[in-house]
């Protein structure tokens, strides 16, 4: 799809109020295209007032500006996350791809009150997220098409890159907040902030090079530590510190905040697989995330026998890479899930958790009704009584024996030694 194919309609833009949005805004309003832009109240720590943003977009051409609110929705899907325990190959917990989800499903309702067909980004053409809002919106609606102008010749005709936007803005006196030459790219929401592009394309640069903005540097973190007390309950956390959490919002924004001046989660490196397959860096903020998945991942220890934990395991990492390569919305994700929630429906205790310089480590688990560690039985003493009895170990080991014997005689065992 090209502009050409769009003049005299009516379209939806997702914005973001930056560099890209202003641009591509005031571009096709001057090619007789009418926009309406939609931004997704995610919790955005890098904005003063989303409101804003509307305002800006409206001078930049926009027949309408909405603000969508959608906070309470990118909490959910992140304390989903937690749930899941899914971080993108081990380290990253999707807070990007997770915003994508629920910025489309925001909007996709809303085009469809207003009887619009074609949904449009600002995302460039080498990058994931094009790729998150095409398959997104083709599985959610399929009759909405998606205009990408980053994707569009005409548009790549006059656009070689930011600096030649930044001067479009400056010609046109579009109100861009933006510097001339930006050092990295960071994108932000309740969940986290993602730092790339710019210097960090560099491996060079170390991750401290980001000013985080979500909290402190680990080395830059208080020289005492702080314990934090968290209550689960159905894999919820319903208290923090003892205070009680009217939803999962007031649950990120403490988490945030007490992670954050601790160091934890801050500036985390990562050079990842892209859906092109591309390798690229990325330096990520999560503070709320790691505070609470690792409290929860300190309840699943004592709850998960050994076989539901690699069904979990499994469960969790398919869920983050299906998330990152846009594909949430999957009958195999779905049923991924499932596992995952039936998990967290027995995740109830009070989790006390050590922060210092960056770091959480387990301080005690109190209240833990379906966990499966029994002192008495994990106990090395003979003086304490529990419901196993050592003697009947002899007869455990005489059956495993069979099998291992079998294996060594049959030669399947590399290294036995001959006997005489």
């Amino acid at each position: 799809m090209n502009v050409g194919d769009l003049q005299g309609q009516r379209i939806g833009f997702c914005a973001s109020g930056g560099l890209d949005s202003c641009t591509i805004t005031h571009w096709l309003t001057t090619r007789g295209v009418e926009v309406v832009t939609f931004t997704a109240d995610l919790g955005q720590s890098d904005e003063e007032s989303v409101d804003d943003i509307a305002e800006r977009m409206l001078a930049c051409g926009a027949v309408d500006a909405e603000i969508v609110p959608l906070r309470r929705e990118v909490a959910e899907i992140g304390l989903a996350a937690i749930q899941a325990q899914a971080r993108y190959e081990s380290h990253y917990w999707n807070t990007t791809p997770l915003a994508r989800y629920v910025t489309v499903r925001g909007v996709l309702p809303l085009l469809a009150e207003r009887g619009i067909t074609v949904l449009s980004h600002g995302s460039t053409g080498r990058g994931n997220d094009q790729v998150r809002f095409q398959l997104i919106t083709d599985m959610l609606a399929p009759g909405t098409e998606v205009y990408a102008a980053w994707r569009d010749q005409a548009f790549l005709d006059a656009f070689a890159g930011r600096e030649d936007m930044l001067e479009y803005c400056a010609r046109h006196g579009l109100p861009v907040r933006s510097p001339a030459r930006a050092i990295y790219s960071t994108d932000a929401n309740l969940l986290g902030l993602t730092h790339e592009a710019g210097e960090l394309e560099d491996l060079a640069t170390p991750a401290s090079f980001v000013e985080p903005g979500m909290g402190v540097r680990p080395t830059d973190a208080p020289d005492r530590p702080e314990q934090v007390s968290i209550r689960f309950e159905k894999g919820r956390p319903v208290a923090i510190q003892g205070e009680s959490l009217p939803d999962a919002v007031a649950a990120f924004l403490v988490a945030n905040e007490l992670a954050g001046r601790n160091g934890v989660g801050i500036n985390q490196h990562l050079v990842e697989n892209r859906i092109t397959d591309i390798k690229s860096r990325g330096v990520y903020e999560a503070p709320g995330m790691a505070l609470l998945g690792t409290a929860y991942d300190f309840l699943l220890q004592l709850l998960l026998d050994h076989r539901a934990r690699r069904l979990f395991d499994f469960c969790s990492t398919f869920i983050a890479e299906q998330v990152y390569h846009a594909r949430g919305e999957e009958l195999a994700t779905r049923l991924a899930h499932d596992v995952t929630a039936s998990v967290a429906a027995l995740v109830t205790g009070t989790v006390v958790v050590e922060l210092y310089k960056g770091s959480v480590s387990f301080v005690s688990a109190s209240e833990v009704p379906h966990s499966l560690y029994i002192e008495e039985n994990a106990s090395m003493s003979l003086n304490l009584e529990g419901t196993f009895d050592h003697t009947d170990s002899e007869g455990f080991l005489g059956v495993l024996g069979v099998g291992a014997r079998a294996a060594s005689v049959r030669g399947q065992v590399w290294n036995a030694i001959e006997q005489p």
